[in-house]
C-alpha cells in the first residue's frame, strides 16, 4: 500500500522551530517529487514548497520563503520540512504529498500533522 505519514507536528510559540517529516513507502520514492501543503482553519488548501526528484530543486511559496526549508533523504524515503520564525499565521494542518514526473496533480497524500503556533 502506498503510504504518505506525516509526523512531527506539535505547539510551538511563535518565532520557534518545527521539523517535519514525511515518510514514504509503497512507491518508488526517488521517481516522485514531494511537495508540502498546509490548511489553515476556514482557509483553503495552500501549497508551501516542493523538491523535484530529478535536480533537488526547490520552490517556495512567497508565505515561507525565507523562514521555511524543504529536504529529501533518498536512502531513508524522508522528506523533511524545517520551519524557522514560526508565526501564529502558521497554525495549520501540515500534509506532504508526491507527484511522478508525468502527473499535473499530486498522486498521493498523507494524513496530515497539526501545527499550532501560539503567540
Amino acid at each position: 500500500d502506498v503510504q504518505l505519514q506525516a509526523s512531527g507536528g506539535g505547539t510551538v510559540q511563535a518565532g520557534g522551530s518545527l521539523r517535519l517529516s514525511c515518510v514514504a513507502s509503497g512507491f518508488t520514492f526517488d521517481d516522485y517529487s514531494i511537495g508540502w501543503f498546509r490548511q489553515r482553519p476556514g482557509k483553503e488548501r495552500e501549497g508551501l514548497t516542493c523538491i523535484d526528484n530529478r535536480d533537488g530543486s526547490t520552490g517556495y511559496a512567497d508565505s515561507v520563503k525565507g523562514r521555511f526549508t524543504i529536504s529529501r533523504d533518498n536512502s531513508k524515503n524522508t522528506v523533511y520540512l524545517q520551519m524557522n520564525s514560526l508565526k501564529p499565521e502558521d497554525t495549520a494542518v501540515y500534509y506532504c504529498a508526491a507527484r511522478s514526473p508525468i502527473s499535473r496533480d499530486y498522486d498521493y497524500w498523507g494524513q496530515g500533522t497539526q501545527v499550532t503556533v501560539s503567540s
